[in-house]
């Protein structure tokens, strides 16, 4: 599996569990609020001055070796 940045937030969500952790380590405390379920990883990243493609290869990484 592997995710894009233009996936939505409740997208990922629902891909694997693990994604939420990585999230919330990356700095991303607001993933129960319903406004972030329409939102896409690279607009969240954007509103947090998180690097995107870091985060998604950074995933993609970990998905890869579940």
């Amino acid at each position: 599996m592997q995710i894009s940045k233009d996936m939505l937030i409740g997208e990922l969500l629902q891909k694997s569990d693990l994604i939420a952790p990585i999230l919330m380590r990356a700095g991303m405390h607001c993933l129960g609020c319903p406004s972030s379920q329409g939102e896409s990883l690279e607009e969240a990243c954007m509103v947090h001055g998180i690097d995107c493609d870091s985060l998604v290869n950074g995933i993609n990484e970990i998905l890869a070796d579940k």
